[in-house]
């Protein structure tokens, strides 16, 4: 994809919230620890700057659009017949999952976006100290409920997947906009492959992979390999005769789904060449660093939803996406989005537009992007939901039968006859 300086906080400004890896091989020196105690809080002074004083009002992101109210809880998780892939001193493969879930109104505690300690790494590999206080990135409003009272029914799962380097809440927005919609949504942090996440014990987890991984094929296929075994540990956990989340319950385990955005969006595919279990994948604007099987999915739906910048269009400059597309062997779809970058299929615009700079460690005197932050959640939600409804809903969905007058910024790709709509 993106090719970015060598130096080790280029490395990690571009793994903050999604690492969009390149396709040419650089090098880098080692900069992540393998792991960080932190306090519970921290007692060190904070300046803040006058353009953080002045930002007083609290950031949040959007109310999610379906009827029901979402729960949320957290889940850790260990597989103790796997060493962990980047730190064998480690013995077993750690995952932190958040599972948001239909809920009964008026119950739970209200959740946080994020630690202040899982912020703090963000906020300096970024380059942002002392431009906004992590207390209050941390403290931004979601509209999720910590242990909500679950809504009865039973409902499809979806397992989300962030790009790499970054943390499960990056995805927090699309997360409860499904969930709200009548999904049980899993999002997964993979232990060792974000900026810093914290896991039990009051440790902080830092991104150990992305010296590893960062811009080498095989690198990257490992990384790739390695998420969908972390899935497919996921769904024997939540489906399976023990499972590890008390709310089970609500899964229907024969409509399971997944999507992710960057690396994770690619490790879609991985997982479901894996894992028949999954029914139906969607890759957001990630490069296929482990390339489709040459004999498909097994007739399974997928959906590529990336940037028209020349990266994912076809015989765009990731060439993986147009090898992606004549494997695919069941119902599939290319879209491009106009005015997009790579991050706009995450948290990162709506939170960046009401700051008004980026948090994504990008250049704040460069272009920003065409699309909003709200638009490019709007239309991320919207094209998600479509396609999880259309496969695991068998619900119709005119949405992806061709462009649409509600989001003109939506092309239809179709390589074969030579056409974008």
């Amino acid at each position: 994809m993106i090719r970015l300086p060598r130096t080790a906080a280029a490395l990690a400004v571009a793994a903050t919230l999604a690492l969009p890896l390149p396709l040419a091989a650089t090098a880098g020196t080692a900069w992540a620890a393998p792991s960080v105690t932190m306090p519970a809080a921290s007692s060190a002074p904070f300046a803040p700057t006058t353009a953080d004083t002045q930002a007083a009002a609290r950031l949040r992101l959007p109310a999610p659009t379906g009827p029901y109210a979402v729960g949320r809880s957290t889940l850790p998780l260990t597989d103790p017949s796997r060493p962990d892939p980047w730190v064998p001193a480690a013995k077993a493969r750690e995952l932190m999952v958040d599972m948001y879930y239909p809920a009964r109104r008026g119950t739970g505690a209200p959740a946080r976006y994020a630690t202040t300690e899982e912020i703090r790494f963000l906020l300096k590999q970024a380059g942002l100290e002392g431009k906004v206080e992590p207390e209050r990135l941390s403290g931004t409003a979601v509209h999720s409920r910590t242990d909500a009272r679950p809504a009865a029914g039973k409902y499809p799962l979806l397992v989300l997947s962030p790009g790499f380097g970054a943390s499960r809440y990056s995805l927090t927005s699309l997360a409860e906009d499904l969930a709200s919609r009548g999904y049980v949504v899993a999002t997964v942090d993979h232990a060792y492959e974000s900026i810093g996440t914290a896991f039990p014990g009051g440790r902080i987890l830092t991104c150990t992979a992305c010296e590893k991984v960062y811009g080498t094929e095989d690198g990257t296929r490992y990384a790739t390999q390695g998420r969908a075994k972390d899935v497919a540990f996921v769904l024997d956990r939540l489906t399976g005769r023990h499972p590890a989340w008390r709310h089970a319950h609500l899964i229907d385990g024969r409509r399971i789904g997944m999507a992710g955005h960057s690396l994770g969006g690619a490790s879609a595919a991985s997982a479901m060449a894996g894992d028949h279990r999954i029914r139906a994948g969607l890759n957001m604007d990630g490069a296929f660093g482990d390339p489709v099987p040459a004999d498909g999915l097994g007739s399974r739906p997928f959906l590529m939803l990336g940037t028209d910048d020349g990266v994912h269009r076809p015989g765009g400059r990731d060439k993986t996406w147009d090898l992606a597309w004549s494997r695919l062997d069941g119902w599939k779809r290319w879209l491009t989005v106009a005015g997009a970058d790579h991050y706009s299929f995450s948290d990162a615009p709506v939170l960046g537009d009401q700051l008004g700079f980026p948090i994504t460690g990008a250049d704040p005197t460069a272009p920003r992007p065409a699309l909003s932050g709200e638009r490019s959640a709007a239309l991320t939600r919207s094209y998600v939901a479509a396609f999880f409804d259309l496969h695991l809903r068998h619900i119709p969905q005119p949405l992806l039968d061709g462009p649409s007058r509600a989001y003109p910024e939506v092309k239809f790709n179709d390589p074969a006859h030579a056409r974008t709509a």
